[in-house]
Protein backbone atom coordinates (compact mmCIF):
# COMPACT_ATOMS: atom_id res chain seq x y z
CA UNK A 1 0.00 0.00 0.00
CA UNK A 2 1.45 3.73 -1.22
CA UNK A 3 0.17 6.24 1.71
CA UNK A 4 1.38 9.20 2.53
CA UNK A 5 3.33 10.02 5.99
CA UNK A 6 -0.24 11.89 7.25
CA UNK A 7 -2.32 8.59 6.21
CA UNK A 8 0.27 6.64 7.82
CA UNK A 9 0.42 8.65 10.84
CA UNK A 10 -3.10 8.78 11.22
CA UNK A 11 -3.94 4.89 10.66
CA UNK A 12 -0.78 3.90 13.27
CA UNK A 13 -2.43 6.41 15.92
CA UNK A 14 -6.04 4.88 15.41
CA UNK A 15 -4.86 1.17 16.00
CA UNK A 16 -2.87 1.95 18.79
CA UNK A 17 -5.75 3.69 20.35
CA UNK A 18 -7.53 0.52 19.52
CA UNK A 19 -5.30 -1.72 20.89
CA UNK A 20 -4.69 -0.19 23.82
CA UNK A 21 -8.71 0.42 24.28
CA UNK A 22 -8.83 -3.45 24.22
CA UNK A 23 -6.28 -3.81 26.31
CA UNK A 24 -8.12 -1.96 29.18
CA UNK A 25 -11.49 -3.15 28.59
CA UNK A 26 -10.59 -6.87 28.14
CA UNK A 27 -7.05 -7.49 29.60
CA UNK A 28 -6.91 -5.29 32.91
CA UNK A 29 -4.15 -2.91 32.30
CA UNK A 30 -3.42 0.23 33.17
CA UNK A 31 -4.04 2.81 30.95
CA UNK A 32 -0.61 3.51 31.31
CA UNK A 33 0.54 0.04 30.93
CA UNK A 34 -2.37 -0.21 27.78
CA UNK A 35 -0.84 3.18 26.05
CA UNK A 36 3.03 1.38 26.32
CA UNK A 37 1.46 -2.03 25.05
CA UNK A 38 -0.39 -0.30 22.25
CA UNK A 39 3.42 2.01 21.58
CA UNK A 40 5.06 -1.60 21.44
CA UNK A 41 2.84 -3.47 19.51
CA UNK A 42 3.14 -0.62 17.09
CA UNK A 43 6.59 1.54 16.76
CA UNK A 44 6.66 3.64 14.03
CA UNK A 45 8.52 2.59 11.02
CA UNK A 46 10.21 4.93 8.40
CA UNK A 47 8.57 5.06 5.10
CA UNK A 48 11.89 2.91 4.08
CA UNK A 49 10.78 0.01 5.92
CA UNK A 50 10.01 -3.17 3.77
CA UNK A 51 6.14 -4.04 4.36
CA UNK A 52 5.45 -0.49 6.72
CA UNK A 53 2.49 -1.29 8.65
CA UNK A 54 2.21 -4.97 7.60
CA UNK A 55 0.29 -5.22 10.69
CA UNK A 56 -2.22 -3.31 9.88
CA UNK A 57 -3.88 -6.02 8.27
CA UNK A 58 -5.86 -7.30 10.62
CA UNK A 59 -7.06 -4.52 12.99
CA UNK A 60 -6.02 -3.86 16.94
CA UNK A 61 -9.11 -6.09 17.96
CA UNK A 62 -7.54 -9.00 16.63
CA UNK A 63 -3.61 -8.21 18.19
CA UNK A 64 -4.87 -7.36 21.49
CA UNK A 65 -7.14 -10.62 21.45
CA UNK A 66 -4.17 -12.27 20.57
CA UNK A 67 -2.00 -11.31 23.27
CA UNK A 68 -4.98 -11.78 25.89
CA UNK A 69 -6.46 -14.61 25.25
CA UNK A 70 -3.88 -16.51 22.80
CA UNK A 71 -3.76 -18.12 19.94
CA UNK A 72 -7.12 -19.60 19.75
CA UNK A 73 -9.13 -16.83 21.22
CA UNK A 74 -11.81 -17.06 18.43
CA UNK A 75 -12.31 -20.70 19.67
CA UNK A 76 -12.37 -20.72 23.39
CA UNK A 77 -14.25 -17.31 23.35
CA UNK A 78 -16.10 -17.66 20.12
CA UNK A 79 -18.26 -13.80 21.65
CA UNK A 80 -14.73 -12.32 21.19
CA UNK A 81 -14.45 -12.84 17.46
CA UNK A 82 -15.79 -9.67 16.67
CA UNK A 83 -15.41 -6.20 17.79
CA UNK A 84 -17.75 -5.08 20.44
CA UNK A 85 -20.24 -1.97 19.23
CA UNK A 86 -18.11 0.25 21.94
CA UNK A 87 -15.08 -1.16 20.00
CA UNK A 88 -16.80 -0.05 17.29
CA UNK A 89 -17.49 3.71 18.48
CA UNK A 90 -13.70 4.42 18.55
CA UNK A 91 -13.25 4.43 14.94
Amino acid sequence: MTWSEAEYLDCLETERRGYAWVMRQHGGLTPTQAREAALEWYPYESDDVPCRGLTFHDEAWHWAMLAIHGDRYWVEHPELTDPSPEYRALE
